[in-house]
């Protein structure tokens, strides 16, 4: 999770950079929509020089990143709204609120996921594995180094969830007055234009 100021490819670039860092494990590839944002001659000359693998979703097939988009409601919509965060000072907000919700939703939030679908009939049959955390995961994993384990452990243990709560609580307050003052000042500019 980061915002960003607006679309350029600088911020973009600078977003995955930053994403790219906090990874336990080695960024080999980026599946991106069809935005320009994404889809540019600067990001496709980064990914070549740190020799990651660039794909993109088929244009005008919405389904293709159903995964990603569900994790923008679940994560991103259910904490944030729907407003429109485009001051400094809101993205500012933004970016602490989403630190925090980042180790929230990996050390705290378990998920299952499917290990089988199949159809039997009309019907569909789903079989998912245990529920568990994204940090359990990586803990299982032979992808993720053990210094990177032991580092995540240490991480894990010095989080403290009353606080990070607190945290996130603070962040979305303070982002929705940011918003009710911008909406109030909107709206008393509607009101002196209408009034001419």
């Amino acid at each position: 999770l980061v915002a960003i100021k607006n679309k350029a490819s600088k911020w973009v670039r600078e977003a995955i950079e930053k994403v790219q860092r906090r990874l336990p494990f080695d960024l080999r590839g980026i599946d991106s929509d069809t935005g320009a944002e994404f889809i540019n001659h600067p990001l496709r000359d980064w990914c070549e020089k740190h020799q990651i693998k660039f794909t993109r979703g088929r244009s005008s097939r919405s389904n293709d990143n159903c995964y990603v988009e569900q994790k923008n409601y679940s994560i991103v919509r259910q904490n944030v709204g729907y407003f429109r965060y485009d001051t400094e000072e809101e993205v500012y907000y933004l970016n602490r609120l989403y630190a925090y919700l980042r180790l929230y939703a990996n050390f705290f939030q378990p998920v299952m996921k499917m290990t089988e679908k199949k159809r039997i009939g009309s019907k569909v049959q789903k079989k998912h594995d245990d529920i568990k955390t994204p940090y359990q995961r990586l803990l299982e994993s032979s992808y993720v180094s053990e210094a990177q384990k032991e580092r995540l452990t240490r991480l894990y243990k010095a989080l403290d969830l009353f606080h990070l709560r607190q945290k996130i609580t603070a962040c979305q307050r303070k982002l929705f007055s940011l918003q009710k003052k911008k909406n109030v000042k909107n709206k008393n500019l509607e009101e002196t234009v209408w009034n001419f």
